[in-house]
């Protein structure tokens, strides 16, 4: 397994790391995840260190905060060989204090946290959304506490737009708090708004992209293809309304590309789309998650290997998409390119 730094900082975290997301199994949304118990959830993080993968990602949201717990049971006597991270912030009820990221709130998460996993600090530690209503003074002020009280090692952000993310992070310049090293993001074949806004940003500001769905919320799975319908037990039956949106003839411009590179490399088509993933600027890991111990066995096949520049480039084509104003002019037009050079230039277009 290859590690990377997280970002700018020192923490080494693997370029696959487990996303515990089919952990527990509560609600509408996880339980058509997955409902993996401890038993489970023991055997796959075996797997994953024994093949190198030593961050595994959760939440409080997560069923209830069922996989945190489960999670906590499947590391049990084995912390040190682990980096847990989790996140906060989203609603967990109906209550006044029961979503946010306000001091009380962040405190008493964290230490829901802890004793759900079992442990006494938690590696990094997220904040699920961003919270308009509290100022972010208020928040790094709270997370600043956690680590100096040794409960949280790092902290991160998931979700944030540009401008939420700079402000957190000019903010924390401004008074001497602990800058967030991390951005959980949404990134795939078929979702590349990351490249936009967020990439340049984390490049600029040392942030790590830890890519979360990178499999287009289940669509790259290689059992989605054009003219069929949906397969037996996939989750876009349940959960489509829920994850980002991606119109078919962009998906299936996507598939037959990957099928094609399928067949000239022998490998699985997430497998491609995975290792695709793996060589952007600022991804520091790439969260998968899986439901059983094949699905685990298949994506850790994203490693190890390399896609040629050729393929790299059919992939770049096939997933394009126009920049919304205002990043198109710095894509089309040169002046704004020689000031600006973009992240990755718009492909060629076939005569």
């Amino acid at each position: 397994m290859e590690y990377r730094r997280l970002g700018a900082s020192g923490l080494m975290v693997p370029a696959l790391s487990f996303g515990a997301g089919t952990f527990g199994g509560r609600g509408p949304l996880f339980g058509a995840w997955g409902a993996t118990d401890a038993r489970e959830a023991r055997r796959l993080v075996d797997i994953c260190l024994d093949a190198g993968i030593t961050l595994f990602d959760t939440a409080d949201v997560y069923s209830a905060g069922a996989s945190e717990e489960v999670l906590g049971q499947a590391i049990k006597g084995r912390r040190d060989q682990v980096l847990l991270s989790t996140k906060t912030g989203l609603p967990l009820g109906d209550g006044p204090g029961d979503a946010g990221t306000s001091r009380s709130r962040l405190i008493t998460a964290c230490e829901d946290a802890l004793r759900r996993l079992g442990t006494d600090h938690i590696d990094l530690f997220q904040l699920h959304a961003f919270d308009a209503g509290t100022p972010v003074e208020e928040v790094l002020d709270a997370l600043d506490s956690l680590v100096r009280a040794g409960k949280v090692r790092y902290t991160g952000v998931s979700n944030f737009s540009g401008w939420q993310l700079m402000k957190s992070l000019a903010a924390a310049d401004r008074l001497g708090r602990p800058r967030h090293v991390a951005h959980q993001v949404y990134y795939s074949l078929v979702g590349r708004d990351y490249e936009w806004e967020l990439l340049p940003l984390a490049r600029d500001q040392g942030l790590g992209a830890l890519v979360w769905s990178p499999l287009g919320w289940g669509r790259l799975t290689g059992r989605v293809r054009r003219g069929t319908p949906l397969p037996p037990g996939s989750r876009l039956h349940s959960t489509a309304d829920y994850g980002p949106p991606v119109d078919d003839d962009h998906l299936y411009r996507v598939v037959d590309v990957l099928d094609e590179i399928a067949r000239e490399t022998g490998r699985a088509v997430p497998q491609i789309a995975l290792n695709w993933l793996l060589r952007r600027p600022t991804v520091s890991s790439v969260i998968i998650g899986a439901r059983d111990e094949r699905q685990l066995r298949q994506n850790l096949g994203a490693v190890g290997w390399s896609l040629t520049p050729e393929q790299v480039a059919r992939l770049d084509a096939a997933s394009h998409r126009p920049a919304p104003y205002p990043y198109f002019p710095y894509e089309r037009q040169e002046g704004f390119a020689r000031l600006n050079p973009p992240v990755f230039a718009a492909p060629e277009r076939a005569a």
